[in-house]
């Protein structure tokens, strides 16, 4: 049995989606980070970090925080969302290392300046607003050559990135600048497994851009 920690941000719904577009049964534990629940006790010892996601597999006896880390063992296991030849597999762990290691860092520091605390330090809205468009052309230019992160194959590349697209308002981005990433945000958005995993834990509308 799966069990997944978890609230509704773009990093605890890439596991929901993921484990969706997978067809697996699993329960859902909230935690709600708005009233510190990450910080409980209980939850320390399953994720040191004190941030959701995390998974249990009571199956394997494994536990996993980080959600980059959980979409790879998820996808390796089930043999699904990681292409099997070398290169598909590099350029897929390739642009979920852009995701881990930019997208979410930067983005969430945009939400914070831009989105939660506008006019309180005009240099970190400015700096992190101009990140976001430089994400955002990289992302546009990548999906003009090809139709998703990886190349040709929907993958965990863009179930980790998708989430993140869906709050370019709160980055102060509009997504019709983008063409091609616009494109592609859509088309994901209109995946049954997507909209599913989207309302976990709490029951939720897929925004448009």
């Amino acid at each position: 049995m799966l069990e997944l920690y978890t609230w509704s941000t773009p990093n605890g719904r890439k596991i929901s989606i993921m484990l969706e577009e997978l067809g697996l049964a699993y329960d859902v534990h909230p935690v709600d980070i708005t009233r510190g629940a990450q910080f409980d006790r209980d939850f320390l010892r399953i994720s040191p970090n004190n941030k959701i996601p995390a998974l249990v597999d009571r199956d394997r006896d494994i536990t996993l925080m980080e959600s980059g880390a959980i979409l790879l063992y998820l996808a390796e296991r089930h043999e699904r969302l990681l292409p099997g030849d070398e290169h598909g597999r590099w350029k897929t762990i390739e642009w979920l290392m852009w995701q881990m290691g930019g997208v979410g860092p930067m983005l969430g520091q945009a939400h914070h300046f831009v989105h939660f605390n506008p006019g309180k330090a005009p240099y970190a809205e400015q700096r992190y607003h101009k990140e976001a468009q430089r994400l955002y052309g990289v992302l546009d230019r990548r999906l003009g050559e090809h139709p998703y992160l990886a190349g040709e194959q929907y993958t965990i590349a863009d179930i980790a990135t998708w989430p993140w697209v869906a709050r370019c308002q709160w980055q102060g981005i509009a997504l019709a600048d983008y063409p091609h990433a616009l494109r592609w945000y859509l088309q994901i958005a209109d995946r049954p497994a997507v909209r599913r995993g989207y309302g976990v834990p709490n029951p939720a509308e897929i925004p448009l851009p």
